[in-house]
């Protein structure tokens, strides 16, 4: 995370540590799955391994949210993708957030889904669309929201409206400032 906040770093090398905090995410977000205990066997004997359910399904909040999503995709290219297109209302003293558009896979209802966007910082943006998932019948012990950087004042927010709902993140920065902005600010300010 240090190089991804690092102003001085470079655009190529930014990409790179990018890429594999998404990986990251991706990889600890599958293990909130439940699994089940497997024998694989081996050519040595049998192994006791696990397995995650392979209904799953990766859910953007656009457009920041896209940025995770290749990594989701380059571990599970055959999964299905949605979009939701949800920002907040810059104009509004409370910054709450608006819904305009969504398009999700059919049986939703059915999967494990993971909401990717890499910034939660009122909780406005993350608690519309699981409302939305839940409105689709998914559960909300079948959502795990994956993000790089949170606010306390978001996660709190996600926790007391959608308990059963896993948060894995990267980063806890210290507070929201007036402006409703994660404090410190430096992550994806790339010029």
């Amino acid at each position: 995370m240090s190089v991804l906040r690092d102003k001085n770093t470079q655009t190529r090398e930014y990409r790179t540590y990018a890429q594999r905090v998404h990986t990251i995410l991706v990889e600890e977000g599958v293990c909130e799955l439940p699994g089940k205990e497997i024998d694989v066997e081996t050519p040595c004997g049998v192994f006791k391994g696990i397995e995650y359910p392979k209904n799953i399904c990766a859910v953007s909040i656009m457009r920041s949210g896209d940025s995770l999503l290749q990594a989701f995709t380059d571990l599970y290219p055959d999964a299905p993708i949605g979009k939701v297109l949800i920002q907040r209302d810059e104009s509004s003293p409370t910054k709450e957030a608006r819904f305009y558009y969504s398009k999700l896979p059919k049986d939703i209802s059915n999967m494990y889904v993971f909401i990717c966007d890499p910034m939660l910082a009122t909780g406005g943006s993350i608690c519309e669309a699981i409302h939305l998932l839940k409105e689709q019948q998914v559960p909300e012990d079948h959502i795990v929201f994956l993000n790089v950087v949170s606010a306390p004042e978001g996660i709190d927010r996600v926790f007391a409206e959608y308990p059963e709902v896993r948060v894995v993140t990267c980063a806890v920065d210290e507070r929201l400032n007036d402006d409703k902005y994660i404090v410190p600010v430096g992550v994806g300010e790339r010029e």
